[in-house]
C-alpha cells in the first residue's frame, strides 16, 4: 500500500476507535434508542441527496438497514448504556469475525482454515473469560448485549457479501432504514426523549454528527475506497488497531482500568482475531487450504 494509504486506514480505525468514548459520552445526553435513531438521521441526511442509489436493490437495502442499523447498533448502545465500558465494547464488537467466518462457513460453504479455526478458538477463550468475570466493570447483562450486536455485524456481513453491491453506496442508502424504526422502539420503550431533545447541548449534537457523519459515512467511504483499491486481505488487518485505539483513548478520555484478568482476556481476543486474518501470513500456512477468504468487514 502506498503511504497516504496507511495513513487513511490507520486514520479509519482511530475514528472507529474513538467513536466509542464518543458514543459513551452521548448516551448521557440521549436515550440509546433515541441516540441511534439520530446517527442514522445524520448519516442519511444530507448523504442520499449527492450519492444516487444506483444499481443496490431495495430489498438489499431493507435487510441490510434492519439487520445492522436497528438491530446491531440498538443493542451495541443498550449494550454500552447497561454498563459495559467503551474500550472492552470497542474489542468485544470486533468478535464479529467469529460470527462472520462461522456464517461464511454455513451459509457460503467457506469453511475457515486451519490456522483461522485456531485463531477461532483462541478469541472465544478470551471471550468467556470476558464473559466469566466480574472484576472491574465488565457487567454481564451488557457484555450479552455486545455479543447480541456482533451476531447482527456478522448476519449483515454475509447480507453485504451475497449482494455484491458498493458497501459504501449502500451503508448510506441503508441509513435511511433505521431511523423510523428505532424511533418508534425509543417511543415504546424508552423514556425521556423530549427532556433530552430539549437539553440539548454542543456536546450532544457533536456526539450525533460525530457517529453519523465521520464514524459512518466519511469512515466508511474511505474503507469503501482502500477496498477497491487494494485486495481485502491487505485492509481488514487494519480494522485490529480498532479494539487497540478504543481501548486506548477510553483509558485517556473516560479513565477506564482494565483488571489484569480483563487485560489478559483482551489479549486472548485481540491475539485470535489477528490469527484469523493475518494466519496465511504464518510459515507454513501457504501449504494449508485457502477456501476460506479473510472475514468481511461491515
Amino acid at each position: 500500500m502506498a503511504f497516504r494509504d496507511i495513513a487513511l486506514a490507520i486514520l479509519v480505525a482511530l475514528v472507529w476507535g474513538f467513536n466509542f468514548v464518543v458514543i459513551k459520552e452521548g448516551l448521557t445526553a440521549f436515550p440509546p434508542l433515541l441516540f441511534s435513531a439520530l446517527r442514522f438521521v445524520s448519516a442519511a441526511v444530507p448523504a442520499v441527496f449527492l450519492l444516487r442509489r444506483g444499481t443496490i436493490p431495495w430489498s438489499v437495502i431493507l435487510k441490510v438497514g434492519l439487520v445492522l442499523g436497528v438491530v446491531k447498533y440498538s443493542l451495541m448502545y443498550l449494550g454500552v448504556k447497561a454498563g459495559m465500558p467503551a474500550g472492552l465494547s470497542s474489542l468485544a464488537i470486533q468478535s464479529q469475525v467469529l460470527f462472520t467466518a462461522g456464517l461464511s462457513a454455513w451459509v457460503l460453504k467457506d469453511a475457515p482454515a486451519p490456522w483461522q479455526r485456531v485463531g477461532i478458538g483462541v478469541a472465544l477463550a478470551g471471550i468467556l473469560l470476558i464473559a466469566t468475570t466480574r472484576q472491574g466493570d465488565v457487567n454481564g447483562a451488557g457484555f450479552a448485549l455486545l455479543m447480541g450486536a456482533a451476531a447482527a455485524w456478522g448476519v449483515a456481513n454475509i447480507l453485504i457479501k451475497q449482494a455484491a453491491v458498493d458497501s459504501f453506496r449502500l451503508m448510506v442508502w441503508m441509513s435511511v432504514v433505521p431511523p423510523l424504526p428505532l424511533f418508534i422502539l425509543s417511543f415504546l420503550f424508552e423514556e425521556g426523549q423530549l427532556e433530552a431533545l430539549s437539553r440539548l447541548d454542543a456536546k450532544g449534537v457533536g456526539a450525533v454528527l460525530y457517529t453519523g457523519l465521520i464514524a459512518t459515512v466519511l469512515a466508511f467511504g474511505v474503507w469503501g475506497y482502500l477496498f477497491r483499491k487494494y485486495s481485502p486481505n491487505v485492509v481488514s488487518p487494519f480494522s485490529l488497531l480498532v479494539p487497540v485505539f478504543g481501548m486506548t483513548l477510553s483509558s485517556a478520555v473516560l479513565g477506564e482500568r482494565l483488571s489484569p484478568m480483563e487485560m489478559g482476556a483482551a489479549g486472548l481476543v485481540l491475539a485470535g482475531l489477528v490469527l484469523i486474518v493475518l494466519g496465511r501470513r504464518l510459515p507454513g500456512a501457504a501449504a494449508a487450504p485457502t477456501a476460506a477468504a479473510a472475514p468481511t468487514k461491515g
